[in-house]
């Protein structure tokens, strides 16, 4: 996510969603030496050059380590709160669906973190259309500036809290 100002983006996420990637970290942090020790036992096979295994266990030994770095920043920069509980306000949290002025057809996403979801599309609260629906009651329309410059609008049709 790029800001324009030089402040450190803040995630929202929910209880659980950080319960769950706290977890979710731990158990890696926890298969560190299980995976040095795989790596170890590659590198006896033989010829590093020809070593398929070893090499296999330095990439998956990679990605953990690019999860673990994701996982440690994104859980340093969220704000956690509970899951709202009412409905017609957009904000974190929330489902809306929202009507674009220049489309016929409603869209849906979640505002918040692409970790509480894999089956709604995700919109940062502090994207330009997060920060602009955020506190719009259902029927109100919205301006904001896409990063190419162009003023849309956006008329928030429906607000229902998240439930995962």
């Amino acid at each position: 996510m790029s800001m324009t100002d030089n402040t450190t983006p803040v995630t929202w996420l929910t209880r659980d969603a950080h319960e769950r990637l706290k977890a979710e970290l731990d158990g890696l942090i926890e298969g560190r030496p299980a995976m040095a020790a795989e790596i170890s036992a590659r590198r006896e096979e033989g010829d590093l050059k020809e070593n398929g295994g070893y090499h296999a266990a330095r990439e998956e030994q990679g990605k953990q380590e690019a999860r673990i770095r994701q996982l440690q920043e994104l859980l340093r920069n969220a704000q956690v709160g509970d899951a709202p509980t009412t409905s017609g306000v957009a904000g974190p949290g929330m489902v809306v669906t929202v009507r674009f002025d220049d489309d016929d057809e409603s869209e849906t996403f979640l505002i918040g973190s692409r970790e509480e979801t894999a089956s709604l599309e995700v919109y940062s609260a502090a994207s330009p259309l997060g920060r602009a629906l955020d506190g719009a009651k259902v029927g109100e329309t919205r301006t904001y500036e896409t990063p190419n410059g162009k003023t849309m609008s956006v008329t928030l049709e429906k607000a229902e809290p998240f439930t995962g």
